[in-house]
């Protein structure tokens, strides 16, 4: 069953075009990772996904559902824009962690404030935050708030609490980027066994050897346009695009 499909999305800021006429598409289960150098279009696309940056033009739809078609006049206030996120959840390279709640605090925050809609109740909500940390091997972390915890810890309880809202798709923006080698492979592990449990995943990372070993379908951006995409292990081990083997030649693989 198709999950996501985008058509033709195109973004720019102040007359430079960063996204260029965007279109993939993907499966409930899925894994795509999006590779590309720095400036390439990679985090604009989940930023757009997200609704984090309004698309200048385009379709996305999740499920049976539009987010988004600028051919459709629409206004998009605050409430719909929170609505079309839940779509939609989001690990970011720097955590971003609330400093004055614990890990199950962070992970329960967002879950409580929507207690009114989905009519879960206090002791419900606490107990899938536990079970999330749990599944981050951070059961005994639930009471430490994030200056107390690595910078590994703070990605897994970052994963939980993007997973406590139930998205349909778990979206990465270089989640080891801000992470040492060591604590790189602790969040790397975590993503793996979400994979492994047919978690539909969009993951934009500089990590190639995970890339292939994980993801379904490798996405190479540059320069705003999808230049290559594919079956991993075709993308990155055998690239047919002059210019995706130019920038994979300086990987290891």
């Amino acid at each position: 069953m198709t999950i996501l499909d985008v058509k033709n999305l195109k973004k720019g800021f102040g007359g430079t075009s960063v996204l260029k006429d965007i279109s993939f598409s993907m499966d409930e289960g899925q894994v795509v990772s999006i590779i590309g150098s720095s400036g390439s279009g990679k985090t604009t696309l989940l930023r757009c996904l997200n609704f984090l940056e309004m698309p200048d033009s385009g379709v996305i739809r999740v499920k049976d559902e539009t987010l988004f078609d600028s051919s459709v006049p629409e206004t998009f206030g605050e409430e719909s824009i929170r609505r079309k996120r839940l779509h939609f959840g989001m690990v970011f390279q720097s955590f971003n962690l609330f400093p004055q709640y614990t890990a199950l605090e962070n992970v329960c925050l967002a879950p409580t404030l929507r207690a009114s809609e989905t009519g879960e109740t206090p002791d419900q909500i606490r107990d899938r935050g536990r079970e999330l940390l749990r599944q981050m091997g951070l059961s005994d972390r639930e009471g430490n708030y994030p200056h107390q915890l690595s910078g590994g810890q703070q990605q897994r309880v970052a994963i939980a609490r993007a997973l406590a809202l139930h998205p349909d798709i778990l979206c990465f923006d270089e989640p080891t980027s801000a992470l040492d080698p060591e604590l790189t492979g602790e969040v790397l592990r975590v993503i793996r066994s979400l994979a492994e449990k047919r978690t539909t995943m969009i993951i934009v990372t500089h990590e190639m050897a995970f890339a292939r070993d994980v993801a379904d379908t490798v996405i190479f951006m540059d320069h705003g346009v999808i230049e290559e995409q594919g079956p991993a292990a075709q993308v990155i081990g055998n690239p047919q695009m002059e210019r995706t083997k130019q920038f994979l030649s300086s990987y290891t693989k």
